[in-house]
């Protein structure tokens, strides 16, 4: 192997043995993590596509792969060998800088390479990575390539879960990826509102440690007195809205939203399904009732943002929701705790800080994802990952019971389009103080 290429590095000051040895423990860990959500499946389970919005498992081991050798193997190392020079069309997911890709739609049709051969090529691509992880101490480039390839992959574990229950719930036998496990009783807790003053606050991640670029730069905003719910919608209270006649009200709706509630046939959350007269959810454990007491899951920005005029509320601001946020401990219901489904509260919030704003639901907000004043993408193909995206999308926050808890930030910004539903997607009211 090549020694690697150290053109363009710059000195990140004295950095201890330890945290060289920390950031490797760190990139074994993301990319092991990896490899222990697809442990359980088949080669079939990790080869299908359920629609064009999701992609099957082997796809998401193989393109987390492409990401490092891409960005970092062709940039570091003179000279290095591909595993196999096709991969670089196969495994591209939108990078056009890149070159030319596989259609998306079609990435179930990828019988070949095997799975096992997708797996050779993650061990031939970490072979080669070992020796610049050690180095990305003494190279401030390398290090960013590194560690936004780290963030990039917990995405895509993410990803894996949600592609794969969509998956599951379209089989016939409703299989669960893990056992079903006991959901334990927890008396619903009626939501309250909390107040915020509001005035100009200043928004977008600062100081140390890793923020994507559209989290940046930090600026200041004008919010008027606000409030927040204490808790997420809950299943119970989405059925409330059901049973109101919520999704055949189009007074309650956005156009756009209605015209899809009727192209769709929509009638309740994705995943519902009335058996045995009652409601019943599909989740990685399999289909359950749907207990009213945990937040609601699976529902469109479309239906979000009815149900919030329903209840004579409105849906935050991702500026609302981040001031709420920004003094909140980042803890919660997420990928490591293993439930994989949102949960019930087990108490109040302490203080004056509403609960469960991070974990088991992402949190759909008003706002339009758009690029903050003074942004700019970085030059080339990496310029691509976030800023082409700011068109029709609306920001979620906070994370769910499927990205990695080390994965999130108040200020992290996800954004999908208002029609989608597939992701952990919930949401918490909001209102003008009065």
């Amino acid at each position: 192997m090549s020694a690697p290429r150290t053109r363009n590095s710059r000195r990140l000051g004295s950095i201890s043995s330890a945290q060289t040895t920390a950031f490797g423990t760190r990139f074994d860990a993301v990319r092991a993590a990896t490899l222990l959500l697809a442990a359980p499946l088949s080669a079939e389970d990790c080869a299908l596509q359920s629609m064009p919005d999701a992609s099957p498992i082997k796809w998401h081991l193989a393109h987390t792969t492409w990401f490092f050798e891409t960005f970092v193997l062709e940039r570091f190392i003179s000279g290095y060998r591909h595993f196999d020079p096709r991969y670089r069309v196969l495994f591209n997911s939108y990078y056009n800088a890149v070159g030319d890709k596989h259609p998306r739609s079609e990435r179930g049709l990828l019988s070949r390479p095997s799975l096992d051969e997708v797996l050779a090529y993650r061990r031939h691509v970490e072979e080669h990575l070992v020796p610049l992880v050690a180095q990305a101490v003494d190279d401030a480039e390398l290090a960013s390539l590194l560690e936004l390839g780290l963030q990039h992959e917990q995405q895509h574990q993410e990803l894996i879960l949600t592609d794969l229950k969509h998956l599951l719930s379209r089989n016939p036998l409703q299989p669960a990826y893990r056992e079903r496990w006991p959901l334990t009783p927890v008396k619903p807790r009626p939501s309250r509102w909390i107040g915020f003053a509001g005035g100009l606050v200043a928004v977008g991640h600062h100081g140390a440690g890793f923020s994507f670029d559209n989290e940046r730069p930090r600026h200041q905003v004008f919010l008027n007195p606000f409030e927040l719910a204490s808790h997420p919608v809950t299943h119970g209270d989405f059925l409330a809205f059901i049973d109101d006649g919520g999704y055949t009200r189009p007074e309650l709706w956005l156009s756009l939203g209605f015209d899809t509630v009727q192209a769709q046939r929509w009638t309740a959350p994705l995943y519902w399904e009335w058996r045995d007269g009652r409601w019943t959810t599909f989740t990685l454990h399999g289909r359950v009732e749907i207990d009213p007491a945990t937040p609601i899951t699976h529902v469109s920005y479309f239906e979000a943002d009815a149900y919030a005029r329903w209840s004579g509320a409105r849906l935050p601001t991702e500026f609302e929701w981040e001031t709420g946020a920004v003094d909140c401990p980042i803890d919660g219901n997420f990928q490591d705790s293993g439930a994989l489904h949102p949960l019930a509260p087990r108490a109040y919030p302490s203080g004056d800080h509403p609960g469960q704003l991070f974990g088991d639901v992402w949190e759909w907000t008003a706002s339009a994802y758009a690029p903050y004043p003074g942004f700019t993408a970085a030059p080339g193909a990496v310029g691509e990952y976030n800023g082409k995206f700011m068109c029709n999308q609306y920001v979620l926050r906070g994370g769910s019971c499927a990205t990695p808890r080390s994965h999130v930030r108040a200020t992290y910004r996800n954004f999908f389009p208002p029609e989608a539903r597939w992701q952990f997607s919930g949401l918490r009211l909001a209102r003008d103080l009065r």
